[in-house]
């Protein structure tokens, strides 16, 4: 492994661990900094250290938009069965499975209208 891959590592971990411990004091401040775009602000930033490639970050955040949006009924689900007495990991797993599934039918109806993902 490289040195850049390590330090992007380190970073990386270190701030799921910071969301981790404030969403213990405070969730709503967790989730706050959480649904905050981090992964995708890394991403491009790393990907704009090592490419500087214009159209490879745009055609990245584009796509990511798109595939944000099978991600939602996650975060209505798991709420919904936690609060009605479900476990954590089937309702992590339901979300997970329900996500996943979104995210095939997005790349499907994508495909189907021309939109390259």
């Amino acid at each position: 492994m490289t040195l850049a891959f390590l330090t992007r590592m380190v970073i990386s971990a270190i701030i799921i661990a910071l969301i981790s411990l404030i969403a213990r004091r405070s969730p709503g401040m967790g989730a706050l900094i959480a649904s905050l775009p981090m992964v995708t602000t890394l991403s491009v930033i790393w990907m704009w250290h090592d490419t500087q490639d214009t159209r490879l970050i745009a055609d990245f955040v584009s796509t990511s938009l798109i595939y944000w949006l099978p991600s939602i009924p996650m975060f209505v689900l798991m709420p919904y069965m936690l609060r009605h007495g479900v476990g954590f990991w089937p309702a992590l797993g339901a979300g997970v499975v329900v996500t996943f599934g979104c995210f095939v039918l997005t790349t499907i109806v994508a495909g189907r209208y021309g939109v390259k993902l």
